[in-house]
């Protein structure tokens, strides 16, 4: 089976299983969107969500945002792992949209990425999924299942995207991207998890990958 055959059949088992999909993080606007995943660095969806509102409550604008005193946000975040860098690029993050983007925020990937604490997969993640703009976020869990499908030589997340977008189509890559993070929690866990149990890694997964994921969760146990 081609790399192009099997990505249509995840992606039609993909839709059977995720028809509606929306992306974890609470906000309101491109803007939240943003803050929310810039935050979601080193920990959970769940925690983001927590912190937000009241963060959200005091800065709903970048121009709220810039005005608060950094330790004012470090302590709204306190709960999030790195608050203090975090807190830090936020603040700067949101002057720079004042002084750069009147207000707003910026479109293309090279302007999103030259704000501080915000790398290709966060842009990435807001222009697809704020703006609707053809892209395809690739995280550490999206890179780990594709390297299980055998959809991607799994040398890093970069390498990844690119094979990713060979194999699929353009307008699918905002849903598959929230489509293979869900799969992943529900049916793909990155420890013991037996491969032939799997809907998708059933059959994707080659006999050296199920092999080599049997060892490994062998050796995680005797730790």
């Amino acid at each position: 089976m081609t790399r192009h055959e099997k990505a249509l059949r995840i992606r039609e088992i993909l839709d059977r299983l995720f028809p509606e999909v929306d992306i974890p993080l609470s906000h309101e606007d491109p803007f939240t969107l943003l803050v929310a995943v810039l935050l979601s660095a080193q920990t959970t969806d769940k925690m983001v969500n927590e912190v937000t509102p009241a963060l959200f409550a005091r800065a709903p604008t970048p121009a709220a945002l810039a005005a608060l005193e950094e330790e004012e946000i470090r302590w709204l975040i306190r709960r999030i792992g790195l608050s203090a860098t975090k807190a830090k690029n936020l603040k700067r993050l949101a002057a720079l949209l004042g002084e750069r983007h009147g207000g707003s925020v910026p479109r293309t990937l090279a302007e999103l990425e030259a704000l501080p604490g915000v790398g290709h997969k966060t842009a990435s993640v807001v222009l697809s999924q704020a703006f609707g703009l053809a892209a395809f976020p690739v995280d550490t869990h999206i890179h780990r299942l594709a390297t299980r499908w055998g959809l991607t030589g799994g040398k890093n997340v970069e390498t990844t995207e690119a094979d990713l977008k060979k194999v699929f189509p353009e307008e699918s890559w905002g849903r598959l991207h929230l489509q293979i993070i869900y799969f992943g929690r529900t049916f793909c866990p990155a420890l013991y998890h037996d491969l032939d149990d799997c809907p998708i890694c059933a059959w994707a997964a080659s006999k050296a990958r199920k092999e080599a994921e049997r060892r490994r969760n062998l050796e995680v146990r005797r730790r």
